[in-house]
């Protein structure tokens, strides 16, 4: 194998399709060992992708959804006492060996894993300010102390760790230098065919473009508190196959809106644009120039 084949280790999948800024951002967290931190608009895939990365590396993988309760040491290990304590009272459980009520966490089972895996930290953002920075240690050392025991887990391989962020909270500077960083771009009109193909195969293409046309007029409406995401995109899709709907009702009106906007301000304002006279787009060039072919 070439070293640029050794590089490229991730393509995507089958049913992920990654803009190539994305393969090269993971393609180099991979190859130099570090965590790589994805930020973008929900339902662009940032979750998902570690999943994927996953399933084209063949490694398995972990994962750490974090809260706004999360502790840094509860990703490495807790110590049950309560267990401990319990079975000790009604005798039973081996109370003597404390090892047995320790539980490793994603972090710590990664760390503990005889091969390389995956870790997914989901939502670093949640969490207090000071959380990335009680991470910092173990993901620059790989290793950690369980106090309990005097015990030491060293990774036998670095991880490959995903991180994803909603950008809740900024992140501290420390945290960011030891991070490859990319923020998933909205897909483009090309990209987003590709995606949807993937989903929803042999889709016919001028029912396809009505959609695409209304779905990309709807994110550029200012008024709007949340835009439409992919996600939403492919829910609505399969409910206008399931439903029947045609290309030309579609370019009459948008029908199951509510597969697209998800609250009652949204779906006012468009019906109060439908109310007032407004048309909806039924071709690209209605959107304007950055959309004409």
């Amino acid at each position: 194998m070439s070293e640029s084949n050794e590089f490229n280790r991730f393509q995507g999948t089958e049913s992920y399709i990654a803009s190539e800024s994305l393969m090269s951002a993971v393609n180099c967290a991979i190859a130099l060992e570090r965590p790589l931190l994805i930020k973008g608009e929900p339902g662009t895939g940032k979750t998902l992708l570690a999943r994927h990365i996953s399933e084209a590396l063949g490694m398995p993988m972990e994962s750490w959804y974090i809260k706004s309760t999360s502790k840094g040491e509860e990703g490495l290990y807790v110590y049950d006492t309560l267990q401990r304590l319990n079975d000790a009272r009604f005798g039973e459980g081996n109370v003597g060996d404390i090892r047995s009520y320790i539980k490793y966490g994603p972090l710590g089972r990664v760390f503990a894993a005889k091969e390389r895996q995956v870790l997914l930290i989901d939502e670093i953002d949640k969490a207090d300010v000071e959380f990335p920075n009680d991470l910092l240690r173990e993901i620059d050392e790989m290793r950690f102390t369980v106090m309990e025991t005097g015990d030491e887990i060293v990774a036998a391989h670095r991880p490959v760790v995903i991180i994803t962020s909603n950008n809740e909270k900024e992140l501290p500077d420390a945290f960011l230098r030891r991070c490859i960083f990319h923020f998933i771009d909205f897909p483009d009109r090309e990209l987003m065919n590709q995606i949807v193909a993937v989903h929803h195969p042999n889709l016919d293409a001028t029912l396809l473009d009505q959609v695409l046309v209304k779905f990309y007029w709807l994110r550029g409406q200012n008024e709007l508190r949340k835009k439409p995401s992919t996600s939403e995109l492919i829910d609505w899709i399969a409910a206008l196959l399931a439903s029947g709907i045609t290309s030309a009702q579609i370019e009459a009106h948008i029908p199951f809106v509510g597969s697209l906007l998800k609250n009652e301000q949204d779906t006012e304002a468009l019906g109060e644009y439908a109310s007032g006279g407004g048309t909806m787009p039924s071709q690209w060039s209605d959107l304007g120039p950055k959309y004409n072919q």
